[in-house]
């Protein structure tokens, strides 16, 4: 397709593949180191400020970068002169996950899969550890994706980009691997074929360096592999078969640390961009081969038809290959769950799916809600888009022709060891909260902080009206978040909240931390346990239900435990509450935390805890903070100031070992600051702190 540079129709944009979509809405994926807006973004005024990692493969532009960019060369790149690799290190592994009885008749286990490709900031300016707002894309549903790409890069600031720590260490706890992104943009875009030829350079050994470049970056940095998007025209089939080469090369040096590729459809075996919207004799060989497998997934472009995706699943077979190893693009950038799909072409009603499908930019959630946006209401939409509006997770559905990916596909669970703990934290706030005190009040997000959550948007089981179920961010036992069930109770209602395979004995116990709000009526609330699966899709697991007592406003929060004990030694397949209202009175239960273990725990304490830089920056001072990780088992690790009265303050916290603090200023005469660091661990116990102090 003859492409312009810009202005382009939006349609045009659309049509022309992923990368072209990107130039002009992305975060700045375009060809200038501008805004689409014509903005630039200031450059941070502290230099101490670590921000995700992103590089050109070798060669960089003519001229200078814009106000905030930092041009670099990935062949360059060496880990011990990486002053910021402290802050973007992945440190949580990832878990694995198995496929419960799925909530619903209509969601298939082993079938179509999802993959979302996801922009969370600019390519440039992207911090690595999080920021001072609660206004921010927090993905939650991540039960039901199989692969998330850190989506960006753009001609004028960077074409590989590296997931920053927070949200890999999100997707990991939730068992989601996340991929980097390596895009070669549209030459109307910026882009320069001398880029991809940096790309598959070989060395005089003939080997792929930047091949070797890019597994290293994966595994120091802890991320799972890399999403390839080579849209650059004016190739050749030997630039092609060099590309095919770079892919087995690539593929092959990170098997042994596990990771994984998906190659876009967009160069073909001309050498030529060609979107051919399938696999076929164009570009399957950079799917696979004779030789075997080169990517482990194809991401199909937007031309996709229903012929094209039932062909392309019979090929993938032919070939030897898993059809559901084919994601089908579906672009829901502009209009979000009013995008028009021929959802009958991936997953057609009552027959096997075809492929798999893979989301572009379903942060739309967050982007399409008017300015002031709050975090409930993003949470409100992201809900919608992924379980449907207006749906249990029992009966999934969406408006129009929207097809909620929670009616097709089976949610998938990481709970199989104790012990397990939830806090509700959705990873960001308006505050931050511990054992239901305010210790910061400054917004926050920081996605490596986010608990494991409930993953189906909600299975309810009454007999009577179902109750109103959301995350809140006005009260948190501890992080930013709560889940807040309201309405009418006129009959008990059973809320599930994870589906499970956790082993339970005599000293298992549960403890429930919850409070009513202040309007509620009393509500007598029982834990929902469940020591056999639901006997079928769409059914209630067998409930026991157990006494957790009796609530009343001005209680306040409280924590209860349940002994599992009489239960038996065996197997907890779900948790859940049963509430049960009086009167059919307006109830606002509140539950803050929930945790099953076999007694309590506590971790050791992290050492060392040392300043490594400070700056100051309009009258406050901001630091680099580091320590040694503490013996056993961590969560994460949460800083907080000492202040002269004796109380705290929440600075933030991380799943590594190092932070970036901006903006502490001196707290009357005091001589130091005091910074305090511990280790909190999986039941959110923490640690003794070790301090360091910082003088005036």
């Amino acid at each position: 397709m003859n492409r312009q540079p810009s202005p382009v129709p939006r349609r045009r944009v659309l049509l022309a593949g992923a990368g072209a979509a990107a130039a002009l809405a992305g975060p700045s994926l375009g060809a200038s180191p501008a805004r689409a807006d014509g903005r630039h973004r200031p450059r941070a005024a502290d230099s101490l400020q670590p921000y995700a990692s992103y590089w050109f493969p070798d060669s960089l532009p003519p001229g200078t970068p814009g106000d905030g960019i930092t041009w670099r060369s990935l062949a360059a790149w060496q880990p011990g002169t990486d002053r910021d690799l402290a802050f973007n290190r992945s440190t949580v592994p990832l878990a694995r996950r198995f496929t419960p009885v799925p909530a619903n008749t209509t969601a298939h286990a082993g079938q179509a899969r999802i993959s979302a490709l996801a922009a969370f900031d600019h390519t440039a300016g992207n911090p690595s550890q999080g920021s001072a707002t609660a206004d921010t894309y927090a993905p939650t549903h991540w039960a039901l994706l199989d692969e998330l790409v850190f989506w960006g890069g753009s001609a004028g600031e960077g074409l590989i980009l590296a997931p920053n720590a927070p949200l890999v260490d999100a997707a990991h706890r939730n068992g989601v691997p996340v991929l980097g992104t390596v895009f070669l943009p549209p030459v109307a875009y910026g882009g320069q074929l001398r880029w991809t030829r940096d790309l598959v350079r070989r060395d005089a050994a003939g080997r792929f360096p930047l091949a070797a470049k890019l597994v290293q970056v994966a595994t120091v940095y802890g991320f799972d592999g890399w999403f390839l998007n080579a849209e650059t025209g004016g190739g050749d089939t030997a630039l092609a078969a060099e590309m095919q080469a770079f892919l087995r090369a690539l593929r092959a040096a990170g098997a042994g640390q596990g990771l994984r590729i998906t190659w876009y459809d967009a160069m073909n075996r001309t050498g030529q961009v060609g979107w051919q919207g399938a696999l076929d004799d164009l570009n399957r060989w950079f799917f696979q081969d004779a030789a075997g497998p080169v990517a482990d997934s194809l991401f199909v472009d937007f031309r996709w038809s229903a012929r094209s995706l039932a062909e392309s699943g019979r090929l993938a077979e032919q070939l030897g290959r898993s059809r559901y190893e084919l994601w089908a693009g579906v672009d829901v950038e502009s209009a979000g769950w009013d995008t028009g799909t021929d959802w009958d072409a991936i997953l057609p009603e009552g027959r096997d799916q075809v492929v798999s499908f893979g989301f572009y930019r379903p942060e739309w959630t967050l982007q399409h809600l008017p300015a002031g946006r709050t975090p409930g209401q993003f949470h409100a939409a992201d809900d919608r888009f992924w379980a449907g509006e207006g749906a249990t997770a029992a009966r999934p559905g969406g408006a129009g022709g929207w097809r909620a990916p929670a009616t097709a596909v089976a949610d998938r669970s990481t709970l199989t060891a104790l012990p397990f703990a939830t806090g509700f934290n959705t990873g960001h706030g308006l505050r931050w909260y511990e054992a239901g005190q305010v210790t910061s009040e400054a917004p926050w997000s920081h996605l490596g902080l986010q608990d494991r959550l409930p993953p189906r948007r909600w299975a309810v089981h009454t007999e009577g009206q179902h109750p109103d179920i959301s995350w809140d961010f006005d009260d948190a036992w501890r992080g930013g978040s709560s889940l807040l069930v309201r309405g009418a109770l006129d009959a008990p209602a059973t809320v599930e909240l994870f589906p499970a395979r956790l082993p339970a004995g005599a000293a298992t116990v549960l403890d429930l931390t919850h409070r009513l709000d202040p309007a509620s009526g009393p509500v007598t609330v029982e834990v929902a346990v469940a020591t056999r699966p639901a006997p079928a899709p769409g059914r209630p697991a067998p409930y026991v239900h157990l006494p957790a007592g009796t609530l009343r406003p001005g209680d306040g929060w409280r924590t209860d435990t349940v002994r599992l004990g009489p239960l038996g030694s065996g197997t907890l397949h779900a948790l859940g509450v049963r509430l049960t209202g009086r009167g059919g009175a307006a109830v606002a239960w509140r539950l803050g935390a929930l945790a099953v273990h076999d007694g309590p725990a506590s971790p050791a304490a992290p050492g060392g805890l040392r300043v490594t830089d400070t700056a100051a920056v309009d009258g406050a001072v901001s630091v680099r903070l580091a320590w040694r990780r503490a013996n056993g088992p961590v969560r994460h690790y949460e800083l907080h100031r000492r202040l002269p009265d004796g109380s705290r303050r929440f600075l933030g916290g991380t799943c590594g070992t190092a932070l970036y603090v901006p903006g502490l200023r001196r707290a009357g005469t005091e001589p130091a600051a005091e910074i305090e660091v511990r280790a909190v661990h999986e039941l959110f116990t923490t640690s003794e702190p070790a301090r360091v102090q910082l003088p005036w």
